[in-house]
């Protein structure tokens, strides 16, 4: 036990917020690109301001995909406060009666929610573990409360490998940068292959049980500070007769109508799409669409659903603010071509058993300066893809491979963690102790699932 309480000071003090981080990496990213990457013939001493340029040019090339992530987000989070999937998490706390229980299905339903959509599972993470906390508080409970809000997070190991899958979701479209080198390659070949779905079982048994056996071993504390989680199933607060057109915003009709015609369009997708062509058209667009025609209608009212919106932008608020800031850091890696000598230092040493793996690690190790799955394949899907067609190694593998690997250092960076953050009320530093272990048990679950397929 002191072993533990001398990780956990370690790592929270070794901890900046995750801002702080954000600029240290574009730091160490300029520092990189400046010692190893090589100088265009008319850069000279001006190399450094050289680099400053990418740096710049790619602090706005992602503005495209920040608003798609951002709308994934923004509306998975509202598709989480509305009353019925409120009742589906409050239906669950009554499992959680201690820091162990509580971890386990706080863990065992975000990585369930996470094969669905990132978005809907960081916020319905971190929503369950507020809602868990407050019952332990309401009813004078000690609770570890870092470790269930790192069980909230967990997800986030698990979202690359589902249906908000960037990269996987990115190859299934038919316009899509590689196209003309890799054709179209539909979901059926990379998230719902025997690999994938074998992977996302074993994440489902696996790191609840781990929550599990953190929660027996860790130390429960008394909770001091639990602000209220504002409820938006109570009604819609009309103060003052409605007149005219103002109906219309708090109508279930107009809702309903809404919504009904969102999820009849997305839906209809289903059967009218050409057989030969499987899911893919399911891509980040489709799901934003599904998902605001969920939110309407699940809500009931225009006015529940704005309020809900507004509500769950303040959840993304930092990371609208530091996705340029990770751009710029891509514009450095992109430009510089620092990334292309991270993969193409893997690829040099990998052979046809190997380049999964070590696409793994290098996805890995990219994802920590970049935390964007689909930035990430822009810059090294056509480098492994290459290596993947000399070596024969099946394409769809190679999408997963770093789908698998983008997702495993979110335990380590803090950056997809805001919203939860925000919600839960607690610092990256408390839960990235737990995450990290986590990481360990993802780190060597991907590599065992890479080589027996």
């Amino acid at each position: 036990m002191q072993s533990d309480n001398l990780y956990l000071r370690f790592v929270r003090n070794a901890l900046p917020s995750p801002f702080s981080i954000a600029v240290i990496l574009t730091l160490l990213t300029f520092l990189l690109a400046l010692i190893f990457t090589s100088r265009p013939e008319n850069a000279g001493s001006a190399y450094p301001l050289v680099i400053l340029e990418y740096w710049e040019t790619g602090f706005w090339e992602l503005l495209t995909f920040t608003m798609q992530m951002a709308l994934i987000l923004v509306l998975g989070h509202t598709l989480a406060l509305t009353p019925f999937i409120n009742r589906i998490i409050a239906s669950f706390t009554e499992y959680c009666t201690n820091t162990a229980s509580a971890a386990l299905w706080i863990s065992l339903l975000t990585i369930a929610v996470s094969f669905i959509n990132w978005g809907l599972c960081l916020v319905f993470g971190a929503i369950f573990a507020r809602k868990v906390a407050e019952k332990a508080k309401a009813n004078g409970w000690k609770l570890n409360y870092p470790l269930i809000g790192a069980a909230g997070y967990s997800g986030m190991m698990c979202w690359h490998g589902g249906f908000s899958g960037s990269a996987p979701l990115t190859v299934a479209g038919s316009e899509h940068f590689l196209s003309d080198q890799i054709g179209q390659i539909g979901i059926e070949q990379t998230l719902l292959s025997s690999m994938n779905l074998t992977t996302g079982v074993l994440l489902l048994i696996i790191i609840p049980a781990v929550f599990y056996l953190l929660g027996k071993r860790s130390t429960s504390t008394e909770l001091n500070l639990l602000l209220d989680h504002r409820s938006l199933s109570e009604g819609d607060n009309i103060e003052h007769p409605l007149v005219g057109a103002e109906k219309i915003d708090h109508s279930r009709i107009a809702a309903t109508l809404l919504g009904g015609i969102i999820c009849f369009i997305a839906i209809r997708k289903i059967w009218i799409t050409p057989t030969g062509a499987g899911l893919s058209f399911i891509n980040l667009n489709y799901i934003n669409f599904f998902l605001f025609g969920l939110a309407v209608f699940l809500h009931g009212s225009f006015v529940r659903f704005l309020r809900a919106i507004q509500e769950a932008i303040g959840g993304s608020a930092g990371i609208i603010i530091q996705f340029p800031l990770y751009a710029g850091i891509m514009g450095i890696m992109k430009y510089s071509g620092l990334a292309a000598g991270v993969s193409y230092a893997f690829v040099e040493i990998a052979n046809e058993t190997t380049l999964p793996i070590f696409t793994f690690l290098s996805a890995g190790l990219v994802n920590i300066f970049v935390p964007s799955g689909g930035g990430q394949w822009a810059v090294q899907g056509p480098i492994t893809v290459e290596a993947a067609q000399v070596l024969n190694v099946p394409i769809p593998k190679i999408v997963m491979a770093l789908s698998y690997g983008d997702q495993l250092t979110n335990m380590l960076q803090p950056f997809w963690a805001l919203p939860l953050l925000g919600i839960t009320k607690l610092k990256a530093k408390d839960i990235l102790p737990y995450s990290l272990i986590i990481m360990g048990v993802g780190l060597v679950l991907f590599i065992t699932v890479l080589m027996v397929f």
